[in-house]
């Protein structure tokens, strides 16, 4: 039998559970100040460079839309209004925060690389100011710029990227789609995420909505302090935008702000992570630190005493969890620096002290006495990417590669249809249209056999994994 509760008791259920209520929604955050706070010193980052002709892009219903009207300048600002097979300018557009009253701008390498001119908006201003371009590093995907608006500028600080924790409340500002200084929220959904875009891959993944125009745009916490410099985004995926940790990015826009080239440091050994197993055979207790699979004699570890089958276990005393882990501790230390290791080896933890060589001089040559040709990056304009092959064994177990194969990218062009459909630096190549591709002329072929179709099948390499990717190709 049901009974029914009289007025009194259902007033007193609701009293009651209005308490409940009012402390659930006293304790989630509110954004409002932060947002207007944060918001000030973050920018919309506009480029333009030199294109060759391409036939531009329509959209349903945009010849309809009348002069103007907001979305009829989207689309024109994005894609261009000038007739097919015509020379025109390239726009395309970001996001960047200033860090310093005097102008300096941070953003991504790849919504600046190769334009011709940068310009930067700032909140609530209608004047743009051109930008120059102070630094770039490629291998993060971080650029530096400066700007002189004569006055003293808003400012966000680097936070502890270390520090912050899955599950945290983040908010996201930047400029996705051309609509400027939208503001939205989520948490950190995990730490160290490796996606293969670049050797250095240490990814703060976010739940906050970002979007292509977010790329530079900031990860705040809290506190109102930069975490992450969001950059990255899986196309297919929905709550899933990639940070570069802002730990990482101080040290690197530090050094290009005091004019200094970036250098990494270099040990001269190719390496790989454990697996359960290999952790037994080595009678490790888990599979922990980088296994040596490959030492130059001539290089810093090898001149150290490092040996072929060691497990790196610490650099300087802090613990090694893999290969990649070891790339980005040995690459935060500069070449002449000492990187004191922790070596496992038959059985036992022994020392060894390495001076660090220069990676930029040697992460692509070839083995001592086999210097092969030089060999240019080469243009794939349809794509909007730069490549060439894959120069040598070492270079193939950095990309993650069993074999010297394919075309490692070495560029791709902001709003290229390689960008758009997820092509990344450091990519390679290995088939087009199912047929090996080791070579720019074999790549060409087949995307001239391809021209009909419109688009063309890759089969990429992205650390270790493969991945197949359709390209539309735009035809000149």
């Amino acid at each position: 039998m049901i009974r029914k509760l009289q007025p009194l008791a259902l007033a007193l259920v609701i009293v009651a559970t209005l308490p409940a209520l009012a402390m659930a929604k006293s304790q989630l955050p509110v954004f409002t100040d932060l947002a207007e706070h944060a918001g000030k010193a973050v920018v919309n980052i506009s480029t333009e460079s030199k294109n060759q002709a391409v036939q531009p892009q329509q959209f349903f219903g945009q010849d309809q839309l009348p002069e103007g009207h907001p979305f009829r300048e989207f689309f024109e600002r994005f894609f261009g209004g000038q007739m097919p097979n015509q020379p025109r300018k390239q726009n395309s557009l970001g996001s960047g925060f200033i860090i310093s009253e005097d102008g300096y701008v941070v953003t991504n390498n790849h919504v600046v690389q190769d334009a011709d001119k940068v310009s930067v908006l700032l909140q609530d201003e209608e004047k743009e100011y051109e930008a120059k371009v102070v630094g770039l590093d490629p291998e993060t995907d971080l650029a530096l710029l400066k700007i002189e608006a004569g006055q003293k500028l808003p400012v966000l600080r680097f936070g502890n990227s270390e520090t912050a924790r899955v599950g945290e409340w983040v908010l996201a500002i930047g400029n996705p789609f051309g609509l400027g200084h939208t503001v939205t929220q989520g948490i950190i959904s995990a730490k160290g995420r490796i996606l293969g875009a670049g050797p250095f891959d240490d990814f703060i993944q976010t739940d906050a909505s970002i979007n292509p125009g977010n790329s530079g745009g900031p990860l705040i916490d809290l506190d109102g302090r930069v975490i992450g410099i969001n950059t990255a985004i899986i196309p297919s995926g929905e709550g899933l935008g990639f940070a570069i940790p802002s730990n990482m990015a101080a040290k690197i826009i530090q050094q290009l702000k005091s004019g200094k080239t970036i250098k990494r440091g270099w040990l001269g050994v190719s390496i790989r992570g454990l697996s359960d197993t290999d952790a037994k055979a080595l009678g490790l207790d888990k599979p922990t630190g980088a296994l040596v699979a490959q030492v130059f004699p001539e290089d810093p570890a090898g001149k150290a005493g490092v040996k072929q089958g060691d497990v790196i276990l610490s650099v300087n005393g802090k613990t090694v969890d893999d290969n990649n882990d070891l790339l980005r501790k040995i690459a935060g230390l500069r070449p002449g620096d000492k990187a004191h290791l922790v070596l496992w080896r038959n059985g036992e933890k022994v020392k060894a002290t390495v001076t660090l060589g220069d990676r930029s001089k040697n992460a692509r040559q070839q083995q001592p006495g086999k210097k092969p040709a030089p060999q240019k990056d080469q243009s794939a304009q349809e794509l909007g990417i730069t490549l060439r092959p894959v120069a040598d064994e070492n270079e193939a177990k950095a990309l993650g590669l069993e074999k010297p194969e394919g075309l490692v990218i070495t560029g791709v062009k902001a709003n290229s249809p390689a960008m758009r459909e997820g092509l990344r630096q450091g990519d390679v190549i290995v088939q087009a249209n199912q047929q090996d591709v080791n070579s720019v002329e074999q790549l060409r072929k087949v995307l001239d056999a391809a021209g009909e179709r419109g688009a063309i099948m890759l089969l990429v390499k992205r650390q270790g994994r493969s991945v197949f990717i359709a390209i539309p190709i735009d035809k000149k």
